[in-house]
């Protein structure tokens, strides 16, 4: 049976993390990186292609391999493996990108015990196959990069006035009263904008928390 890109599975695979099963807003996983680094559009870019990169591969490999992994070590085979992806990924954004590899530090490597990646890899890649772990990869890296990215986006706007580093604010003289917004830089200025986005998405996709 030839597995067709565009079949009606494989667009579920990609869009559900996207709306009724996005891993930050509906189960509410990766909080810490969602606050710690979304103080500017760039870090969370960046953090997001972080993400989808080592969520694609590692559910890729562990489908490729999830018939020889013994069960007893499963999740020490699939820690080793997000663990050297991370390393990878950190080495080439010290290399290329040496400012950014500095502001985002140990939030980076926190990526091997975020429970989104280890989640996709137990729930997802050790039943399916290894295309559809990697779109349900995909998915739910993309899931979580357009949380972060729209926090950072409110975050950057009033707490600096700029967009991805361009004052949109400060410099225009339709806002020439406006003083950024110190709150919004700090832990409780991502908790609001956070929860309001929260609040938004589960109002839009209808979700009900039955906890």
């Amino acid at each position: 049976m030839k597995l067709s890109l565009f079949s009606t599975k494989n667009k579920k695979i990609i869009k559900d993390p996207l709306m009724g099963e996005n891993p930050i807003s509906i189960h509410i996983l990766g909080i810490c990186s969602a606050l710690a680094i979304t103080t500017k559009i760039d870090t969370a870019v960046v953090m997001t292609l972080a993400v989808v990169a080592v969520l694609s591969i590692s559910n890729t490999v562990v489908a490729l391999i999830r018939k020889l992994i013994p069960n007893k070590v499963r999740i020490i085979i699939q820690m080793s493996i997000i663990a050297s992806l991370v390393s990878i990924t950190d080495q080439i954004l010290a290399a290329y990108y040496y400012d950014m590899s500095k502001i985002l530090g140990v939030f980076l490597g926190l990526i091997i015990t975020n429970c989104i990646v280890l989640g996709r890899l137990e729930a997802f890649a050790m039943q399916n196959s290894p295309g559809e772990a990697f779109l349900d990869g995909m998915g739910n890296g993309l899931g979580y990069g357009a949380i972060l990215i729209a926090v950072a986006f409110f975050r950057e706007l009033f707490g600096f006035g700029s967009i991805y580093g361009y004052n949109v604010i400060n410099d225009n003289i339709y806002f020439s009263g406006y003083e950024n917004n110190g709150l919004m830089i700090l832990s409780p200025g991502a908790f609001i904008i956070l929860g309001l986005i929260v609040w938004v998405h589960r109002s839009y996709t209808k979700v009900i928390d039955k906890g």
